[in-house]
């Protein structure tokens, strides 16, 4: 009888679950997430759960582990200082898929090199110049690299990480270990990602792995990938791009196997997002442009996500230029006040106490800072580094205490989005303390930041909200309907037939509006969603009855829902993909592209072969590396031909290898 241990790591909450031969949970538990050091969470999510079942850590045949730490860093702008070495392209490039935008002022540089499509060397390598900008300490923590066409041939970018990590021992990004496909700008921006997530990683499985040693659990380690299957935690530490929208897809995997749906939509609500996809015939789609979270579009193959800025701890936005005044919530979390009062309870109140009694709203009522220990603060401007040691003077302070003038608001934000200090506001979690509906947290701090948000002025001159209950009532309101849109979306987006419009614009029409109020006068409207949704999420019980109601669809509220992604995280397979081409530069001429540099064939059918072997023996080793066992192995293949004098020409031919397995398990 095998016991598996599943670990989420959310924005707020770390999940545990304890499943018998993945067919019964036995238990579950939450602790909190501790960002500035998430082995604290993990384990007490994991001795929680241990002490609930009565399970003795021997018993654990294997563990895994889910997290939208990535995802949520990329949604925040947040992570370690990068520097991108773009071998082969000109400056201009840089503005090619987000880059430049990406790259938020960390440092890059532009590299004479590269190589044309059919894999030979465009240019010489300026190695020089290199040595010369990697000599330079620039506070960075990781490099990415991509060069011109290294799908065709890596061998530049290869030479440039082999010298980044002779001169300053840190990692490496390569873009051709992240996607076999063209596009450098895209493929730079994956890598550059990916760089800036190593960190992060590193350290949460670096910590998770020692916190179950620690606790007697010597099973191996796994980590969800973005498209919901099983790698090893040493593969996760390598990309770490790769498990941007984990989370989410174990939930997608949890949700099949709490339910059972074939066809239904699946929304998830945690601290920091909302994801939103489509199960068909119970599988996840994959979303065939490559994972996009925020504005990033990469080329990570992962679920088909609509993933938003929006959960129980994101930002309450005050909007009060029109006449009514109204909120919006997200994209950024922040730390509930009733939260940060419950661990810091005298400053707290103390500070929200003083506010009160101020006849005029302040611009930072209900805002708190704290600085997070651990993090490398290297690369910081005068301003920033003198801010954070007067954040760091103490453990919680008001915003309006620490910011000496308004020019220190921009470097708070800097300082926010490097993951060095931690800002806490109202949020919906705040609102369902004061309407009762959930009981954790300290729910008299809720209530005086709700009422001093209360008391902001709209254009009109008046109030935005006749007290704490109004407010809360309003936040959760503005949460609904901003789910409403994320699933509606969602919905029209992956809707067969085609409406002429984008998926946004569709949800927010105002025949989809006024079809959902249910409109009749000459004109009847009716819409709705046609399948149910499944609701996950700790806080999904709380909001998804209303959400379902104005979506006019069954909402299905499963059973342990809110450790929806920990099942998944034990329940999903080991799979490996790996893509490789064959080009024809030349009439008889057939060229491999490989990892180790291009070879060519006299023949198209000896090159596709040869290419196959090549991806299937890669595959292999990964799965095996990756702790699977009884390993399937699919190939598929696509040609490209043209007609020609009443004959085929061979193009290109694209080979995709899958090598999928069931995780070893330790007995």
């Amino acid at each position: 009888m095998a016991i598996l241990l599943g670990v989420d790591t959310g924005g707020t909450y770390t999940d545990a679950v304890l499943i018998r031969d993945e067919t019964e949970v036995i238990a579950s538990a939450k602790a909190l997430t501790t960002r500035h050091d998430l082995a604290i969470g993990i384990g007490e999510a994991v001795e929680n759960v241990l002490a609930s079942s009565g399970v003795t850590p021997d018993r654990i045949a294997l563990a895994s582990l889910s997290t939208t730490l990535a995802t949520n860093a990329l949604v925040e702008g947040q992570g370690g200082r990068v520097g991108l070495i773009y071998v082969g392209f000109r400056e201009q490039d840089l503005e090619g898929h987000g880059l430049r935008a990406a790259l938020g002022g960390d440092p890059a540089l532009i590299l004479s090199g590269g190589h044309n499509h059919a894999g030979q060397a465009a240019r010489p390598l300026d190695s020089e110049a290199l040595k010369a900008w990697l000599a330079e300490d620039r506070g960075i923590s990781a490099y990415a690299v991509a060069a011109q066409f290294a799908t065709r041939n890596p061998e530049h970018e290869l030479e440039v990480a082999r010298m980044v990590a002779e001169v300053t021992g840190r990692p490496v990004s390569c873009s051709h270990h992240l996607s076999a496909k063209l596009n450098g700008p895209k493929r730079a921006l994956t890598a550059l990602l990916n760089a800036r997530l190593i960190g992060m990683i590193a350290r949460l499985i670096q910590k998770a792995e020692g916190k179950l040693q620690d606790l007697g659990i010597a099973a191996p380690l796994m980590v969800v990938r973005g498209d919901g299957a099983l790698i090893s935690a040493k593969q996760a530490q390598e990309r770490p791009i790769e498990t941007i929208l984990s989370g989410p897809a174990a939930s997608i995997v949890g949700a099949r196997w709490l339910t059972g749906a074939d066809t239904a939509l699946v929304s998830d609500i945690g601290g920091t997002t909302t994801d939103v996809a489509v199960l068909r015939g119970g599988k996840p789609m994959i979303d065939p442009a490559g994972a996009q979270v925020g504005p990033w579009r990469t080329m990570v193959e992962a679920v088909g996500m609509r993933t938003t800025g929006l959960g129980g701890d994101s930002e309450v936005h005050v909007q009060g230029d029109g006449l009514a005044g109204r909120i919006a919530l997200g994209p950024r979390r922040v730390l509930p006040v009733s939260l940060i009062a419950h661990e810091a309870p005298e400053i707290v109140h103390r500070a929200l106490d003083a506010q009160l009694r101020n006849t005029v709203p302040g611009e930072y009522d209900a805002v708190f800072v704290r600085a997070v220990p651990g993090i490398e603060a290297g690369g910081l401007a005068g301003r920033e580094a003198a801010l954070l040691q007067r954040i760091a003077q103490s453990d919680v302070q008001p915003v309006g205490k620490v910011l000496e003038t308004r020019m220190e608001g921009q470097a708070l934000r800097r300082l926010v989005g490097r993951g060095l200090v931690q800002v806490s506001g109202v949020t919906p979690s705040d609102a369902s303390h004061v309407l009762g509906a959930v009981t954790t947290w300290d729910a008299s701090a809720a209530e005086k930041a709700l009422c001093l948000l209360a008391r902001r002025r709209t254009g009109s001159g008046n109030t935005l909200a006749d007290g704490a209950a109004h407010m809360a009532q309003m936040i959760v309101d503005q949460l609904t309907d901003q789910t409403v849109l994320a699933i509606l979306e969602t919905g029209f987006a992956e809707e067969t037939a085609q409406f002429g419009l984008p998926a946004d614009h569709l949800a927010r029409h105002v025949l989809t509006q006024r079809g959902l109020d249910g409109h009749k006068g000459l004109m009847r409207l009716d819409i709705g969603l046609n399948v149910p949704v499944v609701g996950l999420g700790a806080s999904a019980g709380c909001y998804y009855p209303a959400v379902g109601a104005r979506l006019g669809c069954e909402m299905i509220l499963p059973e342990h829902a809110g450790v929806a992604n920990a099942i998944g995280a034990v329940v999903g397979r080991v799979t490996i993909r790996r893509s490789g081409t064959v080009t024809s530069p030349s009439e008889g001429l057939y060229r491999v592209h490989l990892e180790t540099g291009p070879v060519d064939y006299p023949e198209a059918v000896s090159a596709l072969e040869a290419l196959q072997f090549a991806l299937e023996q890669a595959a292999r080793a990964d799965a095996v590396a990756a702790g699977a066992e009884d390993i399937h192995i699919t190939a598929t293949r696509d040609l490209r031909t043209a007609q020609a004098e009443a004959r085929q020409v061979f193009l290109e031919g694209e080979i995709t290898v899958e090598a999928s397995g069931r995780p070893r398990i330790a007995m």
